[in-house]
This record gives structure tokens, C-alpha cells and sequence, in this order.
């Protein structure tokens, strides 16, 4: 291979790399209020840590959470980030992608989780988000679930390790998923449901509870003025779910607190997992790969 195909293979793996992250050049709509264009259209994510304190297995164990927020174009056929977005036309939509990660250990072993929800930014018009993918990695093993929107259904698949569980593929009415909350509450809180409601639980719960995937009824409710608190009561798991946000654009997300049974067995008791905002950036995080840039884990207190 000669020296001009090398350097042509490097700039196309390299350009490759960073569009994999990147969010793309995105034509939103007129619509959309200056605020939100100039906050979420500038090429930046906003990143935010939490101090986590997660309940498992009967006790408290530290850790931390990580949300990370950004708008990119997306594929309604094949439910994933486009490549090219200006070639493909009508089967691009523009979502508020959510990266979720969460991390602690219980006893010698760590656990590590993570989630991604994509919710289309025209949310009257695209009521349903397009997809949900979660896994859990710890030391018995590892789960994968996915959710992709197919009309008025979620086909589901799930990944375990679990006997119980094994491989299955299935579908649910397309209901409100837990996971959608965090993005409906920085795209427009107001469309946030209030009263009994047909959702689906948190794929986080589903996965530390060993909950079957289904729709379940909960109420809902939003209080507060300066900061919001919106709330989700599952009589049906006795498990209460709050998230605290800002009143005010952007919205940003201050906290949450779980409340469920965490254990197994006699082990087995009523324990609340709190989350605490941290440090917050903006940041054109795919960028910041090289030994220099860990500043930044440092200034998000990771």
C-alpha cells in the first residue's frame, strides 16, 4: 500500500470515529423556541454528575450517575444514528438522545449500568420515543434489553444470563416508558402526564428487581414552583419514583430518589436510592479523547 492510500485510510477511520459520537448538522424546525436552538443546537452535549447512593441487596452503596444530554439526527427505519443525514431525506428525524450510566459496588464486585432513550425533539407530533437499550455488567455475569417503536408497539428483546430469563422476544402496547420521562422533562415538562397512567417501568428497576417487562398502571404527579418535582407511584410494586428538576429552561435535572424493596428473601427491606446533581458542562465530549483531556473527568468529579 503507498503512502497516499495510508493517509487516505487514517482520515477516513478518523473521520469515521468522531461522526460515530458526534451530533450531526441538524435543520430543526422554525418552530422551536431561540432558547432551546441556541442551548441544544450549539455542538455541544451537556454532561452532568450525580452522587449516587443505590440501594442493592438490603444496604446503601455509593457511587456515581452520569446523564449525558444531546440532540442528534436519527434513522426512523432502522432506529440508529445516521451517518448521513442530508442524504437520507424523509427517514431522518431529530431526537434528544439520553446516556444514562451509572456505576457502585456492592461488597468486592462492581456493577456497571447504562441506558440510551431516544425521544424525537417534535414530541406532539412524535408522541412515542423510537427506542430503549439497556445493559447491566457485574461480575455474575451480563443483560442486554432493547425496545424498538413499531407502530403502536414496542418490540422487545431481552438478553440474560439468568436462567428465568434466557432469550425472549416479545412485544407491549406502546405505552409512556419510564425511561422517556428524563427526556420529555427537558424537551417540554409540561407534557408530562398527571393521574393514573398506563407506563412501562424503568428498565433500570426491571433489571435489579427481576421485574417482568409490561405495562402497569402508576399515578403521576408534578408539584412545585422554582424547582419541579415529578413523581410516579407504583402501587402494584409498592416502589415510588421522584425526579427534581429546574422550573426554568434548560430544565436541568437536580435529583432523584427511588424508593422500593431491595433485597431478596429476609434480606429483603425498604431502602430509598438517592442522586445528587454534582457538576454540570457543556462539552463536545467525542472530541476529548486524548491523555490531556481526563481534565474533564476531573471537573465533573469522576
Amino acid at each position: 500500500m503507498n503512502n497516499s492510500s495510508s493517509s487516505f485510510l487514517i482520515l477516513f477511520f478518523c473521520s469515521a470515529l468522531l461522526s460515530a459520537c458526534s451530533p450531526a448538522k441538524v435543520e430543526f424546525s422554525a418552530n422551536l423556541p431561540e432558547e432551546f436552538k441556541n442551548y441544544w443546537y450549539q455542538g455541544q452535549a451537556e454532561l452532568s454528575s450525580y452522587k449516587l447512593e443505590q440501594a442493592r441487596y438490603g444496604a446503601i452503596h455509593e457511587g456515581k450517575a452520569v446523564l449525558i444530554f444531546v440532540t442528534e439526527d436519527f434513522s426512523r427505519k432502522k432506529q440508529v444514528k445516521l451517518d448521513n443525514p442530508q442524504e437520507a431525506g424523509n427517514d431522518a428525524i431529530n431526537v434528544m438522545k439520553l446516556n444514562y450510566m451509572k456505576k457502585f459496588s456492592t461488597g468486592i464486585y462492581p456493577y456497571s449500568m447504562m441506558k440510551s432513550v431516544f425521544t424525537p425533539v417534535d414530541h406532539q407530533q412524535y408522541p412515542h420515543s423510537l427506542k430503549v437499550t439497556t445493559s447491566s455488567q457485574e461480575w455474575c455475569g451480563h443483560t442486554f434489553a432493547q425496545y424498538n417503536l413499531d407502530g403502536n408497539n414496542y418490540n422487545v428483546l431481552l438478553r440474560s444470563y439468568f436462567e428465568s430469563e434466557g432469550d425472549q422476544v416479545f412485544s407491549l402496547n406502546a405505552a409512556l416508558l419510564e425511561d422517556e420521562v428524563w427526556n420529555i422533562i427537558r424537551l417540554n415538562p409540561d407534557a408530562l402526564p398527571v393521574g393514573e397512567i398506563d407506563i412501562i417501568p424503568g428498565t433500570f428497576y426491571q433489571r435489579l428487581g427481576h421485574q417482568e417487562a409490561k405495562v402497569a398502571k402508576a399515578t403521576a404527579s408534578l408539584k412545585g414552583t422554582d424547582t419541579k418535582i415529578y413523581t410516579l407511584v407504583y402501587s402494584e410494586y409498592d416502589r415510588t419514583i421522584s425526579i427534581e428538576f429546574q422550573a426554568q429552561f434548560p430544565h436541568k435535572i437536580i435529583g432523584w430518589e427511588e424508593t422500593y424493596a431491595s433485597g431478596f428473601g429476609s434480606n429483603a427491606q425498604k431502602l430509598t436510592t438517592k442522586a445528587t446533581l454534582d457538576e454540570t458542562i457543556l462539552l463536545d465530549y467525542w472530541t476529548r479523547n486524548s491523555p490531556a483531556d481526563s481534565v474533564w473527568r476531573e471537573k465533573l468529579n469522576l
